[in-house]
């Protein structure tokens, strides 16, 4: 799954053209890496994004295409 795609499924950004944005402007980083929105994500990468000066580190645990608001949160771990 796209990675853009997956920051809005799993609801750790509310849209996905400002998951776009954010990984255009290089404030998220898949694996240690800065990553665009196009990069595929998979069970066990570590995704971390800044929020301005706050920091979320996520371990992904599934990848679904799409998913309830009160389950979104068992698509990731925080690390």
């Amino acid at each position: 799954m796209r990675l853009d795609k997956y920051l809005k499924v799993s609801r750790l950004i509310k849209r996905r053209t400002v998951a776009n944005e954010a990984c255009d402007a290089g404030r998220v980083m898949v694996n240690g890496k800065t990553a665009k929105a196009s990069v595929d994500v998979k069970p066990g990468d570590v995704v971390e994004i800044q929020f301005g000066t706050r920091n979320v580190k996520v371990e992904i645990v599934s990848v679904q295409d799409s998913q309830k608001k009160e389950d979104a949160a068992e698509m990731y771990r925080y690390l």
